[in-house]
């Protein structure tokens, strides 16, 4: 089944081009079935790769997705054109009444920041505590999993002297979970981010689950059943060629490790989580599907 977004969205002519099966609301309209209505809180200053990369995992997937925009009510994006943000983008207090199958929460790019210091934080609370009574389940992604984390249960995150940047080995902590359905015991994960959380601050009565970590950057996903909510600390969403773009655009401070063969900047890199982040999200989509309402107003109750 297809993704549903906007017809002049820039990821859909990108999507079309992969292969991506994207319906119109006109084609949507004629299908007897309800979608499933995803909000996509894109936190990301380049907004457009972010929604591209999230609306991609979710179009490969065989259910109808419903892919909402959601954007910070006051704040004002500086890497995406205001026109952009004005057509495809709706602001939190907007939608608030309404209802979700599904919530995803990216990253930011503060994550050296004390939680309290982001301008948005208060509203990013709220938007939090929401979703426990508007959306059936929630997925966080890097700096919005450690917020989430922060905000649930208190668990702070610890700045990196250098940044995790790269291509690292994960092991599968819990095959037999449902999120994990299908991924190899050991599978690739792309990694950005100056900060972590670390598996020894969990509450131990938290009633938290670490699905896949890492030797070499720890924690990356950890089930939330409390709060209907998975926890990904990393980017199985990512391009291929994303982390080089990252690479390019702090003029080569670091170099992302087990990227690039023989570490080599000048060598084109080779996507090694595609299957895996595919598989991540669809198996994400399907439990939704599986135990969310028939009825949108039955959320939460």
């Amino acid at each position: 089944m297809p993704i549903r977004i906007a017809d002049n969205l820039p990821a859909r002519r990108t999507l079309e081009s992969e292969g991506v099966i994207v319906m119109g609301e006109t084609e949507a309209a004629r299908q007897d079935i309800r979608p499933m209505r995803i909000a996509l809180l894109n936190l990301m200053p380049d907004k457009i790769t972010t929604e591209t990369q999230i609306a991609r995992v979710l179009g490969a997937t065989p259910l109808q997705v419903e892919l909402e925009l959601l954007r910070i009510t006051d704040h004002v994006s500086k890497n995406t054109a205001a026109g952009h943000i004005a057509n495809f983008y709706r602001p939190w207090t907007e939608v608030e009444h309404e209802k979700f199958d599904g919530l995803i929460v990216t990253g930011a790019p503060v994550e050296t920041l004390a939680f309290e210091q982001v301008t948005y934080w208060d509203e990013l609370a709220r938007i939090f505590d929401w979703s426990q009574t508007h959306v059936h389940r929630t997925l966080t992604l890097c700096w919005g999993a450690m917020a989430a984390m922060y905000h649930f249960h208190g668990v702070g995150k610890h700045d990196l002297s250098t940044k995790a940047s790269g291509v690292f080995a994960h092991r599968n902590c819990a095959p037999a979970s449902p999120w994990l359905r299908g991924l190899p015991d050991r599978f690739d994960v792309p990694v950005s981010r100056w900060a972590e959380v670390r598996q020894g601050d969990l509450p131990v009565n938290g009633g938290l689950a670490v699905l896949a970590d890492s030797d070499e950057v720890g924690l990356c996903l950890v089930d939330d059943p409390a709060h209907r909510a998975l926890h990904m600390f990393n980017h199985l969403e990512y391009d291929t060629l994303t982390l080089a773009t990252e690479y390019a655009r702090d003029a080569g401070a670091y170099v992302p490790q087990h990227y690039f063969p023989g570490d080599d900047p000048a060598a084109a890199p080779v996507n090694t989580w595609r299957g895996s982040g595919h598989i991540l999200y669809g198996n994400w989509i399907n439990e939704v599907y599986q135990t969310t309402p028939f009825d949108l107003a039955a959320i939460g109750e």
